[in-house]
């Protein structure tokens, strides 16, 4: 599949991932659609792409809201006409106890990580199937969104349910629309700021519960630093934007951590055992 001539929307654009998949669709010729809540970090993206010469539609967008990813859309289609790829990969983690973490954390989690993306379906593949052309619709879940780890039960449970939710709309996608497809990005580190995701969280949504023991603060400092190491956004849109070219479904900026933590996940799975963390 082309890209240089189409349009190009991304959720979460204002840094790390997303900005990154914006940046390269750019490169390519895309007119871009960039939309997140981080306003600031969203006028940076919208400079830098400008920069380099791109056409670029900002708004400052909510995922969590139905409404405002309506007015994603309807804003999209009326300034280009139409959308060739769609990234619904805005994204925030909660990390700590699942039994600790309060309502008001599982609930940001899942109207994000999940309701973000059934809220990006919903509003933009009927007006893509409406359109005729060919496109893609690619989910970003995460690692683990295939293999769950401790202390990060908001996060796995919703990036679980973004790979289900993906596989699902491929399935109807290929028996009524095939000139449209999905795609799963399941990402292992990223140098993003995946891990303060709190700077951003919504006063309504009342304070992250604190860490109860030294197990969860040990884990956060060994995974946040490992995301801190972690794989250039921009190398991450490299290998998606290759992977699509390709027709893959599954996108895996980190194949060989992927795969060996799903297969050791799926061999726990055909012995009836508990699942091990590395």
């Amino acid at each position: 599949m082309q890209f240089g001539s189409g349009v190009a929307v991304v959720t979460g654009a204002g840094s790390g991932i997303g900005r990154g998949l914006a940046r390269k669709a750019a490169s390519l010729g895309m007119k871009v659609v960039i939309a997140d809540v981080d306003e600031p970090g969203l006028r940076e993206t919208t400079a830098l792409l400008r920069a380099s010469g791109a056409e670029v539609l900002e708004r400052r967008t909510d995922v969590a809201k139905n409404e405002e990813v309506e007015g994603l859309a309807e804003a999209a289609f009326k300034t280009f006409g139409s959308v060739t790829l769609l990234f619904n990969n805005a994204g925030v983690l909660v990390d700590g106890k699942s039994w600790d973490r309060s309502l008001d954390d599982w609930r940001w989690s899942f109207d994000v990580n999940i309701m973000g993306v059934i809220h990006g379906i919903r509003a933009f593949v009927p007006r893509m199937v409406a359109g005729g052309k060919a496109g893609i619709i690619v989910n970003t879940a995460s690692v683990g969104g295939l293999a769950a780890a401790p202390f990060l039960g908001p996060y796995t449970a919703s990036k679980f349910a973004v790979v289900g939710l993906t596989e699902g709309l491929q399935h109807e996608l290929a028996a009524l629309h095939p000139q449209l497809r999905a795609a799963c990005l399941c990402p292992g580190e990223v140098a993003t700021q995946i891990w303060e995701s709190e700077r951003i969280r919504p006063t309504a949504r009342g304070a992250k519960v604190p860490f109860t023991t030294e197990a969860e603060t040990k884990f956060r400092d060994r995974v946040a630093g490992n995301v801190a190491a972690g794989m250039d956004p921009a190398q991450v849109a490299d290998i998606v934007f290759d992977a699509l070219a390709a027709g893959k479904f599954w996108l895996f900026p980190h194949p060989d951590k992927v795969k060996e933590r799903t297969m050791r996940r799926q061999q726990s799975l055909m012995r009836d055992e508990a699942p091990l963390f590395p």
